[in-house]
């Protein structure tokens, strides 16, 4: 797990009102729905996901069916888009194209997709690993190479801050992709993180 050598977590029975989900989007559609509705959140079992790989998630569901697990509490982030509130359990995406154009990453897992995006990010330490980037086209292209191992960080185009809220003004209109799901197009955005918001079993 993402204990980096220290016991992270305590080992239970699953709640009885625990929801299974699969990826980061289901995550999200639990999140939002019980945040709309002025409603707990319910237990997360996560079995997939970028949050579940960041957490050290291998081959857990029958473990979990059968009613038991490690209990952790994670942070959630959360995005002021236009005027609306939106939440995210892994990471927000601001970009226009991976080849052109500012890119900017709100990370609470450390894995977009198949890339180590933000190999720092730990979900459980209150804040959010914010990387923005607008290097040159050549210097995308090794970036990718390197984002598998976590090893396209240090550059000097692509930049890492580690921060409880923050603001950006874009320079254009962008497409917003919130775990993994586009959400229109916004210049504004407000992020700010919940600590230990979720109750997560793994």
């Amino acid at each position: 797990m993402i204990s980096k050598g220290v016991n992270w977590g305590t080992s239970g029975s699953v709640p009885a009102n625990a929801v299974f989900v699969y990826n980061d989007a289901d995550a999200n559609e639990a999140v939002s729905a019980a945040r709309r509705a002025n409603n707990s959140i319910p237990p997360l079992c996560l079995v997939g996901g970028d949050l579940a790989r960041t957490l050290g998630v291998r081959n857990n569901e029958a473990q979990l069916r059968a009613g038991e697990g490690t209990y952790v509490r994670v942070d959630l982030g959360a995005a002021l888009i236009d005027g609306r509130l939106y939440w995210f359990v892994a990471h927000l995406v601001a970009r226009r194209s991976w080849w052109k154009g500012q890119i900017v990453v709100a990370a609470n897992a450390a894995f977009l997709g198949a890339y180590n995006v933000a190999p720092k990010a730990h979900p459980s330490d209150g804040l959010l690993d914010v990387v923005t980037a607008d290097p040159r086209l050549s210097d995308r292209l090794k970036a990718r190479s390197r984002l598998r191992s976590g090893t396209h960080m240090p550059h000097p185009d692509i930049k890492l801050r580690r921060c409880a809220a923050t603001q950006f003004e874009l320079e254009q209109p962008t497409p917003i992709s919130i775990d993994g799901r586009v959400h229109g197009k916004a210049k504004v955005l407000s992020l700010r993180v919940e600590p230990e918001a979720l109750d997560i079993w793994i």
